[in-house]
């Protein structure tokens, strides 16, 4: 008698038997892409010294991973649907171990944004097939239990990833932050393999390839350009880049609306629940992965924790999360998806604006408060949010939604992290100009000027030198401290107004208890709403 996991989910007529233990696979497959997300921030450091990264070469040795992740999922998440999610996801893995083995050995800059890119290309296989299969192997009644955990995962990944990389960086080199990753996803391909059953999309037809080549163009154009743009300047590169994003975002809204099978209906932003949502997810990722993203850069710099120390500080972060999702299990039924999902935002926002009163004097416990407000948040709000755009797609695009989520969360963050790093380097900048401007050769001063880092590697040459010494080196490291804290609190404020007016866009935008009864999509052919009513009595 075969084993029940070789027997495709769409074929069962009982709930898959496995279905936790393939939710325990699907969720250890998500861990590891957000990982490498965050893992590397504590990394940092030794990098920059061992191959002599420049600014640039240090963003895109973090954002080499982010373009095609977020470029790729929505294409890869059809492909998904149409021949087979548990094997995008084993592919997706093997792709990523493959990548991360690379960015282990070598010992070049640019080919280690290689093997990020690598790395990104697996992840975007991974990110929407885990998504996938959960809603395919759980009944309706269970999914959204599922889907909180699944993102309580997420959250957690964004203390788990520094931890373990702070802690094997205490004796190994940076290399071991992308070798940490190789037997995780071989665990994760053998699960996959034993847990998680076959699945694809039944009576799918063709494959939009054209929707998806834009929807690559339009997204990685747009990712290029917000990354490239406020660090480096808006040249060429950057100011193309987001000529070819708003023309290709065009050229794919006119190709969806005509194609008989679009890669993504553009139709279904008009349905209040699933816009609301999508922004959502957008916006509050954009505060609190920008957030989370300097506030952990102040940790290291300015507070002198190492790699392990930091990783440890991040986890009361993790522990809200899984509190916020206990709390949103129990309520979002009762509540409704816009009182759960706008309460989350503003406690979101709450966690952002308490950074304001950072300075330079500030210790860990100024940023307590805001970690477990921004973890109680993602709990709170990320899980409500993501069921229901999984509950806009038919079980033909189930992929497709898994996309389309996962864009809007990686878009966000990436927005998140490059706008507002933009400003924190910006206002950085100014504020040291103002209180060291003209005391430093200039050479030094634009070294200094480039990051909070830089600033410090400064101060340590001048300490060695004849006429600056200890004095001269502990005034510059004050100066340093106290621009980089004048840069969060004024990059907060900016980035609390943002998640507000997102915060009350979204409750705007969403509809109320009464009006989100549950509709099937438009798209769906008769008989596949049988099969998800089916589903739904399982």
């Amino acid at each position: 008698m075969p084993l029940v996991v070789n027997t495709p989910v769409e074929k069962m007529t009982e709930p898959y038997p496995r279905r936790w233990w393939g939710l325990l696979v699907l969720c250890l497959s998500l861990l590891i892409v957000v990982m490498a997300n965050t893992s590397l921030i504590v990394a940092a450091p030794d990098m920059t010294k061992d191959l002599g990264l420049s600014s640039s070469d240090l963003q895109w040795v973090i954002d080499g991973y982010t373009v095609p992740y977020a470029a790729l999922m929505l294409v890869l998440g059809s492909i998904g649907d149409k021949y087979s999610r548990r094997g995008a996801l084993i592919l997706g893995l093997l792709i990523f171990a493959s990548g991360s083995v690379m960015g282990g050995l070598v010992d070049d800059a640019h080919l280690v944004i290689v093997a990020r890119a690598i790395m990104g290309v697996g992840a975007a296989v991974v990110m929407p097939a885990t998504l996938s299969l959960l809603v395919a192997i759980f009944p309706k009644g269970e999914r959204a239990k599922a889907i909180t955990v699944w993102s309580a995962t997420s959250g957690l990944a964004i203390a788990a990833g520094p931890l373990a990389a702070g802690w094997l960086l205490e004796s190994h080199a940076w290399g071991s932050a992308f070798l940490m990753n190789v037997p995780l996803a071989i665990v994760g391909i053998a699960g996959a393999l034993l847990l998680v059953p076959p699945s694809k999309a039944k009576e799918m037809g063709a494959i939009d390839y054209v929707g998806g080549l834009l929807s690559i163009v339009t997204v990685g154009s747009l990712v290029y350009a917000t990354i490239e743009g406020p660090h480096f300047g808006w040249g060429t590169g950057p100011i193309v880049a987001a000529v070819v994003a708003v023309v290709g975002l065009a050229a794919f809204v006119a190709w969806e609306l005509n194609h008989p099978h679009p890669m993504l209906d553009v139709r279904k932003f008009r349905e209040r629940p699933f816009s609301g949502s999508m922004l959502a997810v957008l916006f509050f990722f954009f505060g609190t992965f920008g957030a989370i993203y300097y506030s952990t850069q102040f940790l290291q710099f300015v507070l002198g924790y190492n790699a392990l120390e930091t990783g440890v500080r991040l986890l009361p972060l993790a522990g809200a999360v899984f509190l916020g999702a206990a709390v949103t299990g129990r309520v979002a039924p009762k509540l409704g998806v816009r009182v759960v999902v706008g309460t989350g935002m503003a406690i979101g926002t709450v966690g952002v604006a308490l950074l304001t009163q950072i300075e330079s004097g500030s210790t860990y416990t100024a940023f307590l408060a805001s970690l477990l407000l921004l973890g109680f948040a993602i709990g709170l709000s990320v899980a409500p949010a993501t069921d229901t755009i999984m509950d806009s797609f038919p079980e033909s695009r189930l992929g497709v939604g898994g996309g389309a989520n996962d864009t809007a969360l990686e878009l966000g963050g990436s927005l998140g992290i490059a706008i507002l790093g933009s400003l924190l380097a910006t206002s950085y900048k100014d504020k040291l100009t103002d209180l060291v401007g003209g005391h430093l050769p200039a050479a030094a001063m634009d070294t200094a000027k480039d990051s909070v880092g830089g600033g410090l590697a400064v101060a340590e040459q001048v300490a060695k030198t004849p006429t600056g010494g200890p004095q001269q080196a502990e005034v510059l490291v004050d100066a340093v401290h106290e621009s980089f804290a004048h840069a969060i609190a004024h990059t907060s404020l900016f980035g609390a107004i943002i998640l507000a007016a997102g915060t009350l866009i979204v409750i705007a935008v969403l509809p109320g208890r009464k009006h989100t009864h549950k509709q099937r999509p438009a798209e769906q052919t008769a008989p596949e709403a049988d099969r998800d009513e089916e589903s739904a009595v399982q």
